[in-house]
């Protein structure tokens, strides 16, 4: 695996449900005649598989940043993210950064969403767009402002000599001067004519090997999948007469690398916990014994609600993947994998007996407990 401190996430999850305490909380919980049981489920997952993503960034002359990627959106918060690292890497606003995904016409070569791979592809990709965009305007800026390149910065959108904040020039005139458009005229070109410099009449406005414009297309290819993982641990009761199930708490620690941005980390995971919620006590696919489907429709296929699906307690630990430049690792389906197994877990410890199928109903769970005290 490139990255990952499992004992560490064990640490955080043990210390989150209060494992240690477990035995307490058993033990009155059985005085007042309920019955709780707690499980732990461990996973790592391969995200971020390639081939390749790409990105196109450009900057244009009123300061806009405009991005692109091939793959498509479904909710993921693609836009947000995708805004972020371009802002990031180019020293701008976010509210700066239109992005664009999934449309031919803005970029004509992707893989797919699939598999957590989109922030790491896709982030990689436009990252790498970002920083040749990021290299020809301190390029271009260095020549108006007649300072070394390395000696400049991008800040709020614009450009700067470091220690020197009155030497200035804001990136959307970078982005004018990039383009060394004849007979073009308009307030940024206005603007941009104060940085005109000396050219030699024998070179050609746009020097060999350049192009016009501020923008550049970037692709990131990874040698293998990143691992992203995380530990789950759930606190249930089940109900002595009925054998209902009650989850009371669900906690999760999640390790996918750098963070980019944390709320649409837990937006995810939530989903997941829902997800795998209803997998492993709700929702099952019932044939009879020709193979057909029998509950076919949502009046006969059980799905749990907002009431059903506990509360998530979460918590991050950051070990950043060595194998890409953004050190980020999938999160997609981190809520959902160890779902089955964390309440199977839970629901043996609670009742002392083996739970070898899953999803479970009650009534399952209530045969079981009849089946069990039948045994000699």
């Amino acid at each position: 695996y490139d990255s990952g401190d499992y004992p560490a996430t064990l640490a955080k999850l043990t210390k989150l449900v209060g494992w240690d305490e477990f035995a307490t909380y058993r033990e009155r919980a059985r005085a007042e005649g309920r019955t709780v049981g707690i499980g732990l489920a461990c996973y790592v997952e391969g995200t971020g598989v390639g081939p390749y993503e790409g990105g196109w960034v450009k900057v244009e002359t009123d300061g806009t940043v405009v991005a692109a990627t091939g793959l498509t959106t479904q909710g993921q918060g693609h836009q947000t993210v995708f805004a972020q690292v371009v802002a990031s890497e180019l020293g701008v606003p976010i509210d700066r950064v239109v992005v664009t995904t999934g449309d031919t016409r803005r970029f004509g070569y992707a893989v797919g969403t699939f598999a957590s791979r989109a922030a790491v592809m896709s982030g990689n990709a436009v990252a790498a767009a970002a920083r040749k965009v990021r290299e020809k305007a301190l390029r271009i800026a260095g020549d108006a402002l007649e300072a070394d390149p390395g000696d400049l910065e991008i800040v709020d959108g614009v450009v700067r000599v470091k220690g020197a904040p009155g030497a200035t020039i804001p990136l959307s005139t970078v982005a004018v001067l990039s383009n060394p458009l004849r007979y073009a005229f308009d307030e940024e070109t206005a603007r941009a004519t104060q940085f005109a410099s000396s050219v030699d009449p024998s070179l050609p406005p746009i020097a060999e090997g350049d192009e016009p414009g501020l923008e550049a297309t970037g692709y990131y290819s990874p040698p293998r999948s990143t691992f992203a993982n995380g530990m789950h641990a759930a606190i249930v009761e089940t109900d002595p007469d009925t054998a209902e199930i009650t989850i009371l708490r669900y906690c999760v620690v999640h390790d996918c690398g750098t963070l980019i941005n944390p709320r649409i980390v837990e937006g995810q995971i939530h989903g997941g916990v829902a997800q795998g919620v209803g997998g492993a006590l709700y929702e099952r696919m019932v044939y009879d014994d020709a193979g057909q489907l029998l509950n076919a429709s949502f009046m006969d296929f059980l799905m749990p609600y907002s009431t059903e699906v506990p509360v998530v307690e979460t918590d991050h630990l950051q070990t950043p993947s060595p194998l890409n430049p953004l050190g980020i690792k999938g999160a997609g389906e981190a809520g959902v994998i160890p779902g089955a197994a964390v309440l199977a877990a839970a629901i043996e410890d609670a009742e002392g007996i083996p739970i070898t199928r899953m999803p479970i109903s009650p009534s399952e769970l209530y045969e079981l407990r009849r089946a069990h005290e039948e045994r000699p």
